[in-house]
């Protein structure tokens, strides 16, 4: 089956347009799996769902799972702009991180009501349901999706997508660092068994060591925590995502030759993720 990801927003945080981020993008986190048919695979649902929404009536796609990391804003602020909600043709399914208080239905349903939203969520004319996370992996054309719970404030999930002989880890909000890395058996690594093995890594990456420094607990990795993690899972290759709102392209630039620094010089180079990129999978 061919595959890629389409990144749609890598922003942390909260968007920041504006000239200093035009080359990577303002846009929180929004990544399309790109398949051949439906449905079609959505992660998170941040700012850069608006423009994918969009792109998706002008395909007429009818169908759309979409798959929530957690419930933080700048990874759900962008549903109620998702055109295909306002269209009754079209079914979506979402999934995300259970809670032992509220369903999902009810936690995302906050964000649809006055003041904060001028529509009710009866006012939706989609056909929308809503799935717990952790559940066993799903297989659908050709794709399993497995979710398990990662090291970040509040239930938080990290996704492994293996399709067409490839694997994917999509850890936008992650601090493994927190529960140690390096020197640890893969068990006691957060998101380990997510992630091991996988061709390419998402992976949250907002500060530099020295930032890291003063914001332990935050939720949020240092590109050497990042490096270090993709290192002890034997991934392959690395996208550095969900960047610092407060660092512009050429402080990203500075990021990204860190994080290269830290690499083995045989192990393909990590790279930084950018608004329309579009990741083969081969």
């Amino acid at each position: 089956m061919a595959a890629a990801l389409k990144i749609w927003g890598c922003r942390g945080s909260v968007p920041t347009p504006g000239a200093s981020t035009e080359r990577y993008g303002g846009n929180t986190s929004c990544v399309e799996v790109m398949l051949d048919g439906e449905p079609v695979i959505v992660l998170d649902a941040g700012t850069g769902i608006r423009a994918l929404g969009l792109d998706l009536l002008r395909r007429g796609t009818r169908h759309v799972n979409l798959f929530l990391t957690h419930l933080h804003l700048d990874h759900l602020e962008g549903l109620r702009f998702f055109a295909p909600l306002w269209d009754p043709s079209i079914r979506i399914e979402i999934w995300g991180p259970r809670s032992p208080v509220l369903s999902l239905r009810d936690r995302i349903l906050r964000s649809f009501s006055p003041p904060l939203f001028p529509l009710d969520f009866r006012d939706v004319p989609a056909n929308v349901g809503f799935h717990d996370l952790p559940a066993e992996p799903g297989v659908s054309d050709g794709l399993s999706l497995t979710a398990d719970l990662v090291l970040h404030p509040g239930p938080t999930l990290g996704f492994r997508l293996e399709t067409g002989g490839q694997t994917i880890a999509y850890l936008p909000d992650h601090e493994p660092a927190l529960a140690g890395i390096e020197g640890r058996a893969l068990d006691w690594v957060s998101a380990g068994a997510l992630a091991h093995g996988a061709d390419l890594v998402l992976h949250d990456s907002q500060y530099t060591e020295a930032e890291y420094d003063t914001k332990i607990g935050w939720g949020h990795s240092s590109v050497a925590d990042a490096v270090a993690f993709c290192r002890a899972v034997e991934a392959r290759r690395l996208v550095l995502f969900h960047h610092e709102p407060e660092h512009s392209d050429a402080a990203l630039e500075e990021l990204e030759a860190r994080a290269r620094e830290l690499t083995d010089p045989t192990a393909e180079p990590p790279s930084l993720a950018r608004e329309g990129m579009v990741l083969e999978l081969t």
